[in-house]
């Protein structure tokens, strides 16, 4: 179905025109004219399928009729108010809303953490008709009376069971008490869950519910492969599959704030131009790696799972999972940031050890797919790890003479628990990387001795006795046996004689 087909008002369709929109999604196809009739939708689509302009281009279409050119704030109450989880994603999501809207007068504005509130608070008292927000900072504006949601029309949740998932519930039930109780409600999500459909039933009057793919499925598009590697070993495999298929720029995801920050500096020594992307990073700092990743300026955007939900770059063409994610519905939407709109795209998974098995089954379990672990072939001429610095390795170990010196924790390790105990994992580690290459680095030659240092003692010819300073054989010598310089005490009349 093409857009045309939809009768848009004219500056919506000018705008839809000029951001080369022609064909419209199935998600669109099917919520859009639903959502222009005034009806409460449940929709669910695979991620990257375009919900935004589902949800807002109707939205814009039914409020183009309160559009006004006044300057009066109350002349621009908030008409439609949109949920999101993340502050990522509500600043994607108000960016293509102020698309949309560019042609009409209609107000738009967004509203997140990690920011100063004062210029939000001055665009709100302004006026706005959509306004785009993350539950926690919209609290912290109406708590502070600036932003008043009597006149709302349209409710969008957008991923709301990524609210749900970190503890957004209670939020959301407050602000939702705020609204007046006729309203459509819109819940877009790329996966639904027994808590999700709970929270329909209490908001939602009469849903239509519109799924335009099995739920949790990943697209088609994007090419999967999991492949069995060491923890050690999964760094080099990374640089080793983006080079060998000569992938650009790609999304790197990782389970911890503190394992991102670590793979990134360990990726930059590499040679890579990488970025952090976590919840510890500052919102300035955040939004500057993502806007250098669109641009090109950087190879690698190691992420955690702030990144995962609805980000739309175009054209990334790969995605790695460095940590297989808890919730196996996080995998769906990691793979998504990828093979957008129609796109092919590639996705890896590493699996080590741990519990990195059953997670890899509850995957298998969510996307009704077998899955098959693949070994990895790395290069003859790999290089070692811990002589590219590895992290958190809790020996240095060196070469000498070509041959392997033990640190000092591992030297006498099985002497002392015992020789019919056998050998330590971690001996076996080590004797599996000696074998491999020999390595790059070997202890510096030490400095020449001096022989002076290797002489037995001998004690030095007793030195002549000095003269005596000047000063010394000046003075006058003294009949009281002490030296002239020092001058006797005065006598003071004593009060009292002693016995």
């Amino acid at each position: 179905m093409a857009f045309a087909q939809l009768q848009l008002a004219n500056p919506l369709a000018r705008a839809v025109a000029e951001m080369g929109y022609t064909t419209m999604t199935p998600i669109q196809a099917q919520a859009i004219p639903v959502v222009l009739t005034g009806k409460d939708v449940m929709g669910a689509a695979q991620t990257g399928t375009g919900k935004t302009a589902a949800f807002a281009l109707p939205l814009l279409q039914r409020l183009i009729k309160h559009e006004n050119a006044s300057t009066s704030p109350a002349r621009h109450p908030v008409r439609a108010l949109v949920l999101l989880p993340t502050r990522e994603l509500a600043d994607q999501v108000a960016q293509q809303v102020k698309l949309y809207a560019k042609y009409t007068n209609l107000r738009s504005a967004v509203v997140f953490g990690g920011m100063d509130m004062k210029p939000q608070t001055l665009e709100l008292k302004a006026g706005v008709e959509v306004l785009v927000a993350t539950p926690g900072r919209l609290l912290d504006h109406i708590e502070a009376k600036n932003a008043v949601l009597n006149q709302v029309e349209y409710v969008v949740l957008d991923e709301a069971d990524r609210m749900l998932d970190i503890g957004f519930l209670p939020d959301l039930q407050r602000i939702l008490s705020y609204l007046p109780k006729t309203r459509t409600t819109l819940l877009f999500s790329a996966t639904f869950s027994p808590e999700i459909k709970r929270l329909a039933s209490s908001y939602l009057q009469n849903p239509i519910t519109i799924e335009v793919a099995r739920s949790n499925a990943t697209a088609s598009t994007v090419e999967q492969h999991f492949y069995r590697v060491n923890d050690d070993d999964k760094r080099h495999a990374l640089l080793q599959i983006v080079r060998s298929k000569d992938i650009k720029q790609a999304f790197v995801f990782v389970n911890s704030k503190l394992g991102c920050a670590r793979l990134t500096r360990a990726l930059e020594r590499d040679g890579l131009r990488a970025a952090a992307l976590h919840g510890d990073k500052s919102q300035d700092e955040r939004l500057k790696a993502l806007e250098a990743f669109k641009k090109g300026e950087v190879d690698l955007l190691v992420c955690t799972d702030v990144a995962a939900r609805g980000l739309d770059i175009k054209d990334v063409p790969a995605v790695f999972n460095m940590d297989i994610p808890f919730n196996a519905e996080d995998y769906v939407h990691r793979i998504g940031r990828t093979g957008r709109a129609g796109a092919s795209g590639l996705a890896v998974s590493f699996v080590g050890g741990g519990n990195d098995a059953r997670l890899v089954a509850d995957i298998e379990k969510l996307i009704k797919t077998k899955i098959e672990l693949e070994a990895v072939e790395f290069d003859e001429d790999r290089p070692d790890i811990r002589s590219q610095g590895r992290i958190n390795d809790g020996r240095r170990m060196y070469a000498e003479n070509g041959e392997q010196a033990r640190g000092p924790r591992s030297e006498g390790r099985g002497d002392s628990r015992g020789e019919g105990r056998g050998r330590s994992h971690s001996n076996e580690r080590d004797d599996a990387y000696r074998t491999r290459a020999p390595r790059e680095y070997s202890r510096p030659a030490p400095a020449p001795r001096d022989p002076f240092f290797d002489k037995p003692y001998e004690p030095s010819a007793p030195a002549a006795e000095a003269p005596a300073p000047s000063w010394e054989s000046a003075a006058k010598p003294s009949s009281r046996g002490i030296s002239a310089n020092i001058k006797p005490k005065r006598k003071v009349a004593a009060l009292f004689k002693s016995a």
